[in-house]
């Protein structure tokens, strides 16, 4: 049993490396990787927290329900309404934004996603170093720009957590005349209420979540897995003790 979670572990592990590869050779960004588990029930529970403070008026997360979350967390109804639902009544309901798409559209110039498959349409790492990749430049209209995605049209809605950083830069003339910029590092402009250290955890709560909310069943679907593969095996076994003692007679 233990041979067969350590294989499907490293064939989790397999993808989850040429994922994350992919992303980064198509940001052009090497990603910090976020290490989140989203077994731990206390890191989820701050991340929900955190997800309905700072994300959920721009962001809907339609896919999960309240009470979906509630059970897995192990929150009760009285716990999911006084801290989690903030703008809906019932707790099957799922989580909407509050700032209304149309305005949202109209002053972002492009809908805030749902983030409900995020997790699982970029990955974890990918998200992780989003939200701590802004940096501040005079040429975008929020004041911000993003080291994972350029030109995004979100603002820095966790800067007083983080503070106002800057982006060095190196530039590299190429023989065809073209300028290849290369990311250098990070400066801290203005600290904010949290250190570099608390902001990470902060963060990897959050993508913790949004990961969880990705996939709600996916500590279910290992259980099953495992009891799956250990019915095959067992099932093998037992079909190839039967085949050797039906055609033991047989030259």
């Amino acid at each position: 049993m233990l041979k067969l979670k350590t294989a499907a572990s490293l064939m989790a592990l397999g993808l989850c490396l040429v994922a994350t590869q992919g992303m980064a050779a198509g940001g052009g960004t090497q990603l910090e990787k976020a290490d989140i588990d989203p077994d731990n029930k206390s890191s989820l529970q701050r991340g929900a927290r955190n997800f309905m403070n700072y994300c959920s008026g721009c962001h809907s997360a339609q896919y999960v329900r309240y009470n979906t979350i509630g059970k897995y967390l192990g929150l009760s109804e009285e716990q999911l309404i006084d801290n989690l639902m903030f703008n809906a009544e019932k707790t099957f309901e799922t989580i909407r934004a509050t700032m209304p798409t149309d305005d949202a559209a109209r002053w972002y110039g492009v809908a805030p996603p749902d983030l409900s498959l995020m997790a699982r349409a970029k990955g974890a790492d990918y998200v992780f170093n989003f939200l701590k990749g802004f940096y501040v430049s005079e040429s975008s209209p929020t004041g911000v720009d993003n080291l994972v995605l350029a030109g995004t049209s979100m603002p820095h809605v966790l800067w007083e957590l983080q503070g106002y950083q800057t982006a060095n830069f190196s530039t590299h003339n190429n023989d065809d005349g073209s300028v290849e910029k290369t990311f250098e590092g990070f400066e801290v402009l203005s600290a904010g209420s949290m250190d570099a250290e608390d902001y990470d955890e902060f963060v990897r709560d959050t993508v913790n979540f949004l990961a969880y909310i990705a996939e709600p069943i996916r500590s279910d679907r290992r259980k099953l897995g495992v009891w799956v593969l250990m019915y095959l095996i067992f099932f093998f076994i037992l079909a190839s003790m039967l085949k050797k003692q039906i055609w033991k007679d047989v030259n």
